[in-house]
C-alpha cells in the first residue's frame, strides 16, 4: 500500500482520503498486530501468579522475584512514546518487526534462565521490545485504515488491550496447572514463542510498507528529558513493596521538574518549526485526544491493581490455587470480551456515551462484588458475585475499546506513533499507581485487622472505585461537551491540519 502521509515535519500533511488506496490485506495484517499486542500486553500480568513458584525455584527474595513483574513494566513504559515517535519519522512497519523479534528472543530467554538475575535482565529487555511494539500497533491502523473502518479496527485493538489485562491471571493459572512439576513456570514465557514467530512470519508478508520522502529527526533531547522524566516517576512505584515509596520518595518532585522541562523543550520545538518528540498541539487541537488519555490514565489506576488484590484475596486468604484464583475473576473477563467487540461496532455511532454508561457498568459491578465478598459465605462468595463481577466486565468492554477509539481516532496518520505512545504510556502510569497502591492498601488494612481479609478487600476496590470514579466524571464533562449541538464548535484535525500556523510546523 502506498499513502500520501508524510513524515512529521516532512511536508504538508493532506486531507485523510487523498490518495488512500485500501490494502486487500489490511484486515489480516490487523490480526498480526493484534495477536502481537496481545502477547506484549498479557505478558504484564500473567506473570504475577507464577511469582511464588518462581521464587521457591530460583530461591529469590521476595523483592528480587517483584522484579520480574515490575522491571517488564518499567522498561515497557519507558520506550513507548521514543518508539512511536520513530515509528513516525522512521519506518513502522521494520520497527514493529525487529521489536517483536527481540520479544520472541527475550521471551525465550526469561524461559531458560538459570537464575533470578539473569531471569529479571530478560525481562528488562522483553519489556523494552515491547514498548517499542505496542505504539507501531495503533500506527499502523491509523496508516491502514479510513473512516468507518478505522472505528471497526480501533474497537478490535481496544478489546485487545481489555481482554489481554483481563484474563492475564486466569491463563497463568491454566498454564502453570497444565504445565505440572517445578519448572512449569518457564512456560509462561516459551508460550509466547511459536506464536511469536508465527506472527513475526506473517507480519512480514502482510504488513503494508510506506513511501516516504525524507526521514524525519529525531529530539534527542527531548527522550532524555521525558524517558528520565518517566523513570523518576514510576521508579519509587515499582519498587513500592519493597519500601520504594518511603525512601524514593524525593523522585516524585525530580520528575515533576523533568516532565515540566519536557513540556517547555517541546513547545520551544514547535515555536521554532522543528520536529518535537511528542506535539503539545495533540492534547490542545484533536479533538477527544487530551480527555481520552486522562480518561485511560484514570481507569487504568483501578482497573490493574484489582487483579492483584483479587489474586492476593483468593490465594493467601482463601488458599485457592492460581487457577482457581483466576476461574474466579473469569466471569469479569468473558463479559469484558463479549462486550468490547460489540463496542467496536457501536462507537461510531454512540460515541462517548459508551464510555460513560461502562463506567458506571464497572462501578456497579466492582461495589456489588465488593459487597456480596464482604457479606456472603466464604465459601460460596466468590461464585455468588460472579454475575455481579460479569456486570463489571461487560462495563469495562465498554470503557477500554471505545476510549482508545475516540482518542486517535482523529489523530494525523503523521502523528499516530507519539500518540498512542503517549495514550500508553498515561495507560502504564496509572497501572504503575493502581498496582502499587492497591496491594499497599490491601496489606495495610490487612495487617492492621490482625488478618481480616475480606475488609483488605473491600477497603481497597472502595479505592479502586475512587479511581474509576474519577475518570467517570472526565468522561461525563466531555460527553456533556461533545454532544451535536456543541460539536460544530470544535476543530477536527483537518482544520488544524490545513490552519496557517499548523502548516508551518509541518
Amino acid at each position: 500500500m502506498t499513502a500520501s502521509a508524510s513524515t512529521a515535519g516532512g511536508g504538508r500533511p493532506s486531507a485523510p482520503e487523498d490518495g488512500y488506496e485500501p490494502d486487500p490485506r489490511r484486515w489480516r495484517a490487523l490480526w498480526v498486530t493484534l495477536v502481537a499486542g496481545f502477547m506484549s500486553l498479557l505478558d504484564v500480568t500473567i506473570v504475577a501468579v507464577a511469582l511464588p513458584t518462581i521464587q521457591r525455584d530460583l530461591h529469590a527474595t521476595p523483592a528480587e522475584v517483584q522484579w520480574v513483574v515490575s522491571g517488564y513494566a518499567l522498561t515497557f513504559a519507558l520506550a513507548l512514546v521514543t518508539a512511536g515517535r520513530l515509528g513516525d519519522a522512521l519506518d513502522r512497519r521494520r520497527i514493529f518487526l525487529l521489536a517483536l523479534s527481540g520479544f520472541v528472543i527475550f521471551s525465550a530467554a526469561c524461559g531458560a534462565a538459570p537464575d533470578i538475575t539473569l531471569l529479571v535482565l530478560a525481562r528488562l529487555c522483553q519489556g523494552l521490545a515491547a514498548g517499542f511494539m505496542a505504539p507501531q500497533n495503533s500506527a499502523l491502523i491509523q496508516q491502514m485504515f479510513r473512516g468507518a473502518e478505522r472505528g471497526r479496527a480501533f474497537g478490535f485493538f481496544g478489546a485487545t488491550v481489555g481482554i489481554s489485562s483481563a484474563i492475564g491471571p486466569i491463563t497463568g493459572g491454566t498454564i502453570l496447572a497444565l504445565a505440572s512439576g517445578e519448572q512449569g513456570w518457564r512456560w509462561i514465557f516459551y508460550v509466547n514463542v511459536p506464536i511469536g514467530l508465527l506472527a513475526v512470519l506473517l507480519g512480514r508478508r502482510l504488513l503494508p510498507r510506506i513511501e516516504r520522502k525524507g526521514r524525519g529527526s529525531v529530539d534527542v533531547p527531548g527522550i532524555l528529558l521525558l524517558g528520565t522524566g518517566v523513570l523518576a516517576l514510576m521508579y519509587p512505584l515499582v519498587q513500592a513493596d519493597s519500601g520504594g515509596l518511603a525512601r524514593l520518595w524525593w523522585l516524585f518532585p525530580v520528575a515533576g521538574v523533568l516532565l515540566v522541562a519536557f513540556v517547555w523543550w517541546q513547545r520551544r520545538l514547535v515555536a521554532r518549526e522543528k520536529q518535537p518528540l511528542l506535539d503539545p498541539r495533540l492534547f490542545s487541537t484533536v479533538r477527544g485526544y487530551a480527555v481520552g488519555a486522562g480518561v485511560g490514565t484514570l481507569y487504568f489506576v483501578g482497573f490493574s491493581g484489582v487483579w492483584l488484590v483479587f489474586a492476593l484475596f483468593y490465594q493467601h486468604g482463601l488458599g485457592y490455587s492460581p487457577l482457581k484464583s483466576g476461574l474466579a475473576v473469569t466471569a469479569f473477563a468473558i463479559g469484558s470480551a463479549s462486550a468490547a467487540v460489540l463496542a467496536g461496532r457501536l462507537v461510531e455511532r454512540f460515541g462517548r456515551v459508551l464510555t460513560v454508561c461502562g463506567l458506571v457498568g464497572v462501578i456497579v459491578g466492582l461495589g456489588g462484588t465488593a459487597l456480596l465478598l464482604r457479606l456472603a459465605p466464604l465459601d460460596i462468595a466468590p461464585w455468588v458475585a460472579a454475575p455481579v463481577l460479569f456486570i463489571g466486565g461487560i462495563g469495562s468492554g465498554f470503557v477500554v475499546s471505545p476510549n482508545i477509539t475516540m482518542t486517535l481516532r482523529d489523530v494525523p496518520v503523521r502523528m499516530a506513533g507519539a500518540a498512542g505512545g503517549a495514550l500508553q504510556t498515561g495507560q502504564r502510569l496509572g497501572a504503575a499507581v493502581g498496582t502499587a497502591a492497591l496491594p499497599g492498601l490491601f496489606y495495610v488494612v490487612l495487617g492492621s485487622t490482625h488478618g481480616d481479609y475480606r475488609t483488605a478487600l473491600v477497603t481497597a476496590l472502595i479505592a479502586a472505585l475512587i479511581g474509576m470514579a474519577a475518570s467517570l466524571a472526565l468522561a461525563a464533562f466531555d460527553w456533556r461537551r461533545d454532544r451535536p449541538g456543541r460539536r460544530a464548535h470544535r476543530k477536527c484535525p483537518d482544520e488544524v491540519a490545513n490552519s496557517p500556523v499548523h502548516a508551518r510546523h509541518t
